[in-house]
């Protein structure tokens, strides 16, 4: 079994030939260039690395797993138009080299492309691979309402935050797992721990994002730490914040939010002093272990050789990297 830098090159190979022969060129340049900007490709690397515990030809489900990369960089490319975001991956987004309306056009495009993609699959599988990733597709959409309906709620509670990251974030990864598993005839006992093992890695994985926004180091995080804070973002460590503090530090906590014109570096610290004195930080790591620990006793009950399975383990661990 390949590992995932194996694999990776060649989901980079295959996206780089994916020929963009239709026109206008003004459509799908900006496809192009979204699908350019690089990135861990995770979630085709864990496709066919999920396919590989099974069988040993990744090239015959490409399309599939190409179709579930352009379908997340669209995803991505929405986002940023509504976020209003400059930069994406330390290049410029697709909005700010283009305009809106293009960026919308071109996003709605990789969506079609993504299915033509998935489409692919052959016909033994296809109504599995469709359904599947057709059902995940809504669940991210309505993962992404919540997110912003939460924007203008101060009430979200820890268990809505949670069903939020599962259905923007995670359940893709699942998706992954699942439609690698599928595709090789894996046992249908195995294809859901495998799709569970993709969920729990992708809360695990929010979680920490949420953690090393506060707590970590800016080099290895890859972008300055206390972004969510400036924006009052509604993350695990805000909302627990606000439920375990006491009326003074919960005032306090209002208090430093609401100032919209305070010195960033001030309210950061500020902020984070009072997660400290709270204690989120240790109830985010709790968290994320039992996430991980829950994964982890999934794809150990996979019904196959511990070392075959060993090369995904290997990535999902490697996906730690940016530590606290």
């Amino acid at each position: 079994m390949r590992n995932a830098k194996e694999i990776l090159a060649l989901v980079n190979e295959a996206l780089a030939a994916i020929p963009f022969t239709r026109k206008p060129e003004g459509l799908y340049r900006p496809v192009q260039y979204e699908l350019s900007l690089g990135g861990k490709r995770i979630r085709p690397v864990m496709m066919l690395m999920a396919y590989e515990l099974y069988r040993d030809d990744p090239q015959s489900i490409m399309p599939t797993a190409l179709g579930l990369e352009t379908y997340h960089n669209y995803t991505l490319l929405h986002d940023d138009v509504m976020d209003k975001a400059d930069m994406r991956r330390g290049k410029p987004t697709v909005h700010k080299i283009w305009d809106e309306n293009t960026a919308i056009l071109s996003g709605d495009s990789m969506l079609v492309m993504a299915y033509q993609m998935m489409g692919r699959a052959d016909d033994r599988h296809l109504r599995a691979v469709m359904d599947l990733f057709t059902e995940t597709a809504l669940e991210i959409g309505e993962g992404q309402q919540y997110d912003m309906e939460f924007e203008t709620r101060n009430d979200v509670t820890e268990e809505q935050y949670i069903e939020m990251i599962r259905l923007k974030t995670s359940v893709l990864l699942a998706c992954a797992m699942k439609l690698g598993a599928l595709q090789a005839d894996a046992p249908e006992s195995d294809a859901a721990h495998l799709y569970r093992f993709g969920q729990n890695i992708g809360l695990a994985f929010q979680l920490q994002d949420d953690l090393l926004d506060v707590y970590g180091d800016p080099k290895t995080f890859g972008k300055n730490i206390g972004g969510d804070i400036l924006e009052g973002k509604k993350t695990f460590m805000l909302i627990n914040a606000l439920r375990l503090a006491d009326s003074r530090q919960r005032a306090e906590l209002e208090r430093w939010l609401e100032k919209s014109d305070a010195p960033a570096a001030e309210k950061i610290a500020a902020v984070t002093a009072l997660y400290d004195q709270i204690g989120v930080r240790q109830l985010a790591e709790q968290r994320i272990n039992e996430y991980f620990d829950a994964a982890f006793a999934d794809l150990e009950a996979v019904a196959l050789p511990a070392e075959r399975k060993e090369p995904l383990k290997d990535f999902a661990l490697s996906l730690l990297g940016r530590q606290v």
